[in-house]
Formats: C-alpha cells, structure tokens, sequence
C-alpha cells in the first residue's frame, strides 16, 4: 500500500487524565489521515474543541527512532515528543508566552499492520512543569483504513 500520498483512516482516541487525584477520560471517534513521507509516518486528525471553538489540527508524528511525537496546533501550538523512558523538554506556545515542559515516558508502543492499513499507538507518560509533576497521562489511538 503507497502512503506516500495519504488514506483516510477512522481513528477511535481515548485518553486519560489523572491530575490532583482526580481522573478523566475522554472518548473521540475521528476521521484522519495517514501518510508517510520518508521514513516518518503521520498521523493526522482535527480534535473537536469543547467549547464550540474551531477544531484542533493535531498530528502524531512516528520517527524511524521509535520516538513518537505529538504536534497541536492553532492558537496554542504545543509539541510533545515521547522517548521510551526518556525525560524530554518541550515548549507550549500560548497567548500569553512560552511556557516550557518536560515528558517522561513510561510505556511507548506503536504497531502497524496492512490489509486493511490498521494500527495501534500507546503512549504512557507523565507532565512536568519545571520540576513539578503535573500529572499522568495515557493516550491510545487506535485506527483503520
């Protein structure tokens, strides 16, 4: 299958929040895109926002290296990059400045299967903010051609 020049895909996202002993969840069902340009896959889709705002643009970005990285877009631009058992530094770009981050990752894991182009992203990891644990987080995107 050429993916060079993208397939639409369903993408069923879940992702987990646990900040300040409290826990969320949040469900979405999304229509996406994956493509593959060089050795780097990309997985695209348009995050409903919750306020009635303009969608979201957010790309899952899988490096040849297994890292994976997590592009939103927009207004506030933020960049999570995910290493297996790596803390790594990140930027949030906001109206209000630059504010830096750190991600440590737990649990990495990608698999990728065709006929039908289906596949599979976990991402296990926890948020600092300085030397401040924000939280832990889990997100699994699951999707199919």
């Amino acid at each position: 299958m050429d993916l060079t020049k993208g397939l639409p895909i369903s993408i069923h996202l879940k992702t987990e929040v646990r900040q300040n002993n409290e826990f969320e969840e949040f469900l979405f069902d999304l229509p996406g895109q994956i493509v593959k340009i060089g050795d780097t896959l990309y997985i695209r889709y348009k995050e409903e926002a919750e306020d009635g705002a303009e969608p979201v643009p957010v790309t899952m970005k899988i490096l040849p290296d297994g890292s994976i990285q997590l592009i939103r877009s927009g207004e506030m631009r933020l960049r999570l990059k995910f290493s297996y058992r790596e803390q790594v530094e990140t930027s949030y770009k906001t109206p209000f400045g630059m504010m830096f981050f750190s991600t440590y990752t737990n649990d990495l894991h990608f698999s990728l299967k065709d006929r039908p182009i289906s596949g599979e992203i976990t991402v296990d990891y926890h948020l600092y903010m300085a030397e401040e644990k924000i939280g832990n987080y889990k997100i699994n995107l699951e999707f199919t051609a």
